[in-house]
C-alpha cells in the first residue's frame, strides 16, 4: 500500500495577527469560538480557565455543536511552543499539529493530521471524514478571526450538514 492516506495538510490565510490566531487554537475559549461547543481542558485534573494557554500534557474532552452530549472526544495535548505551534491527539490517538506563521504579509494557519496507514480502508475512511470536517472548521476559524459569522450548526436535530 502506498501512503496516500497517511497524512494531509491544510492551510488557510487570514489577516489576523499570529498572536490572535494562536490564542484561537491554544486556549479553551479560543477553541470554543470556532471549533467546539465545549473544550474541557485539564492540567493535572484541574480545569484550565477559558483564556489560559494550553500546555503539553493537558488532557481534553471535546464536544461539538450539532451533536448530542453523548458524542465526546478525549485526548491530550502532545506539545506546544506557546506562541505558534500546538499538537494534540485526535483520530486513532494520532497527532494533529497546528502551525501559525507569516507568509506573503498574511498569517497562515496550517493543520497537519497523520493517520496509521497499516489498514488502508481504516486510514482512508478517517482521512476522508476528517479532511471534510477540518476544511469547514478552518474556514470558520478564518471567518471568526476576521470578524465574520460563526457558521456552525447548533441544532442537534439537523443532520448531515457540513457545518456540524
Amino acid at each position: 500500500m502506498n501512503n496516500q492516506w497517511s497524512e494531509f495538510k491544510l492551510r488557510v490565510n487570514t489577516t489576523a495577527p499570529v498572536e490572535k490566531a494562536f490564542a484561537a487554537v491554544a486556549t479553551p475559549g479560543g477553541l470554543e469560538s470556532w471549533f467546539l461547543r465545549a473544550a474541557d481542558i485539564r492540567a493535572s485534573g484541574k480545569p484550565r480557565a477559558k483564556s489560559d494557554k494550553i500546555q503539553k500534557g493537558d488532557a481534553y474532552q471535546f464536544q461539538w455543536y450539532g451533536h448530542p452530549d453523548t458524542l465526546t472526544h478525549t485526548g491530550k495535548f502532545i506539545s506546544t511552543d506557546g506562541k505558534s505551534v500546538i499538537s494534540f491527539t485526535f483520530s486513532q490517538e494520532l497527532p494533529v499539529t497546528i502551525s501559525i506563521y507569516r507568509e506573503c504579509d498574511e498569517t497562515i494557519i496550517e493543520l497537519a493530521e497523520t493517520f496509521d496507514p497499516t489498514v488502508e480502508e481504516v486510514a482512508r475512511n478517517h482521512y476522508l471524514g476528517n479532511i471534510k470536517g477540518w476544511i469547514f472548521y478552518l474556514v470558520n476559524l478564518k471567518s471568526i478571526l476576521e470578524g465574520g459569522l460563526d457558521m456552525r450548526n447548533r441544532k442537534v436535530e439537523l443532520k448531515n450538514v457540513v457545518t456540524a
